[in-house]
């Protein structure tokens, strides 16, 4: 079976939350808090109005502001059922996703993105510096992840 992507994750985890009746915000507060996932209205409206087109949701009724509230259909419940599966891996992916924040991954994150912004200025002993630190610091992971000793360098 192909293995779902991003959006293929979100449809079924959003499904999955619209057991309970929500509106838009609330579903990626719910993902944020759940799995630290933040989602923009840009990436959850239109999975929303595919899940409604496809007839997996439906608006149950507008609320304050003109806001929808939606609920998962029986078409819905069938879906989540027949791709029991994919729900589970996407939940324990999200949880994954949630522990490496936990572990310092959102800062991480935003270092590599001021290196990447920022590599072409770096002079060669910062990108000497910088390689060492990455191949140590990948080799240390490695380790960790097998149970080994601390790498010691020479």
């Amino acid at each position: 079976m192909e293995r779902p992507n991003f959006r293929g994750h979100m449809k079924v985890l959003i499904l999955d939350l619209l057991r309970e009746p929500m509106h838009g915000y609330g579903i990626m507060a719910e993902l944020e808090g759940r799995y630290g996932m933040k989602l923009s209205a840009g990436t959850v409206y239109p999975i929303l109005a595919s899940l409604r087109r496809s007839g997996l949701i439906e608006v149950t009724s507008r609320g304050e502001r003109e806001k929808k509230t939606y609920v998962i259909t029986e078409k819905g419940l069938d879906y989540l059922a027949e791709h029991a599966d994919d729900l589970a891996e996407a939940k324990r992916r999200m949880r994954a996703y949630k522990a490496f924040l936990e572990l310092g991954g959102d800062e991480l994150r935003a270092a590599f993105k001021e290196l990447f912004e920022s590599v072409d200025e770096l002079t060669d002993e910062q990108k000497t510096r910088i390689r060492e630190l990455f191949t140590g610091c990948a080799r240390e992971l490695r380790l960790i992840l097998l149970g080994g000793e601390r790498y010691e360098r020479d």
